[in-house]
């Protein structure tokens, strides 16, 4: 399974998405850079294939970050889930 997260300006938490296919979330992560550069389509409608009932729409202009990572079984390597944003443990 691949995760597509967005970062939104103004937004402490990445929105998600998944996509079974490599091809798939690399199709996703195109669409979503291009509509960063071109500010087209104004609104970015995307739905999960890992929720099918999870549906996002979200202002190209406010997107400030996309990440794509292939997620592995339940958990992430090192058992943090992908994100922009890590926090030292003391």
């Amino acid at each position: 399974m691949f995760s597509i997260d967005l970062t939104v300006k103004n937004t402490a938490f990445p929105i998600s998405i998944e996509r079974k296919t490599s091809e798939d979330a690399e199709a996703v992560y195109q669409m979503i850079v291009g509509a960063m550069q071109t500010g087209s389509p104004d609104i970015v409608e995307l739905k999960s294939e890992g929720k099918t009932e999870k549906k996002i729409a979200v202002r190209a202009s406010e997107i400030s970050g996309v990440q794509l990572t292939q997620r592995e079984g339940g958990a992430a390597a090192g058992g943090r889930p992908p994100g922009f944003f890590a926090i030292a443990a003391e």
